[in-house]
């Protein structure tokens, strides 16, 4: 097996664990390191063992490394391979894409490209890449310098889709430059601040969002933790009849959150949100490459919830979701 493939699926599968990023990253910093090497060194050191000052190649990887130039698999992959849990839900297969994910320009782990190619290994017809906007400091949002800077290089994947996660921001407007935000394939408007908000003013500020004809994508409405390694946290109080009956009038869709510290929005929300007419986008809020995986999750909510595929945006091909958002 190459032994750049073995190492960079073992940190995808450990990836869509959520295992920890320096983990995840030690398989990928030694893939890189590899690629950078001439395959036949790359050979001879694999057989006789002989790793020293090649930067990113320690004990673990170095094993993989070896039992791959061998000719099998490594033990290592064979392991997350026989853990993994994928879904067999019908609905997974009528997905195209996914229109949340992050790269390393914000809070994600990994560049762009690796992002952008695994999309096409998972088979993805179109992948939008949705960094953070400025107001979210701890995620290292994009200024419009940044943004500007980084629609140069989603261009080059043909995979990609241009976009922003954009926060909404205290009195409803969108964090980021219109002009900017007219530019771009998809926009995902997302409440991350003051999430206890109460409930009259969080359904003004999610009903201006709504309806600001830049929004595509309501992300993950509640904002709600129930498990993982940031604790947990309650769901944030809106008039979700009001604000998804504006989804529908607006064409806007309700985000189906596949991160499973999330599960957003709750089952009696998707109910609600069916009733009033919304499309959905199911997503994988992506934060690395292996989390693309998750999207297997969301589709078993949505499966579950009744969505019917036809209103799930996420199955539809490109074109036809492109003159949608731009409409």
């Amino acid at each position: 097996m190459d032994p750049i493939a073995a190492l960079n699926e073992i940190a995808y599968w450990l990836e869509r664990q959520l295992a920890s990023p320096y983990k995840t990253k030690a398989f990928r910093h030694a893939a890189a390191a590899v690629a950078a090497l001439p395959p036949a060194e790359v050979a001879e050191r694999g057989r006789d063992g002989r790793w020293d000052g090649i930067k990113g190649v320690g004990g673990s990887t170095a094993e993989v490394i070896r039992e791959a130039v061998a000719g099998g698999i490594p033990a290592r992959l064979e392991a997350l391979r026989a853990e993994a849990t994928t879904t067999t839900s019908p609905l997974r297969t009528k997905l195209r894409g996914d229109l949340h994910s992050h790269s390393d320009w914000s809070d994600g782990t990994t560049s762009i490209e690796s992002m952008a190619e695994t999309a096409a290994w998972l088979g993805h017809e179109y992948l939008a890449l949705t960094d953070h906007s400025p107001h979210l400091r701890v995620a290292n949002g994009l200024t419009p310098e940044r943004l500007r800077d980084q629609l140069t290089e989603v261009a080059k994947f043909d995979v990609l889709l241009s976009g922003i996660e954009v926060d909404i921001l205290d009195d409803g407007a969108l964090d980021q430059v219109p002009e900017l935000l007219d530019r771009l394939d998809i926009v995902v408007a997302s409440v991350h601040s003051k999430l206890k908000m109460p409930a009259d003013e969080m359904t003004a500020r999610m009903l201006a969002a709504v309806r600001n004809p830049h929004t595509n994508v309501l992300g993950h409405c509640t904002g709600r933790l129930v498990e993982g390694s940031r604790g947990t946290r309650g769901q944030s109080q809106f008039d979700a009849r009001a604000v998804f009956e504006a989804c529908a009038e607006h064409g806007v869709a309700v985000e189906i959150n596949s991160r499973p510290e999330r599960q957003d929005p709750p089952d009696g929300l998707i109910a609600l949100a069916l009733e009033a007419g919304c499309l959905f986008s199911i997503d994988s809020d992506a934060h690395a490459p292996g989390q693309l995986g998750l999207i297997d999750l969301g589709a078993e909510r949505a499966e579950k919830n009744g969505v019917p595929a036809d209103r799930i945006v996420t199955t539809w091909p490109v074109d036809a979701l492109l003159e949608w958002a731009r409409g």
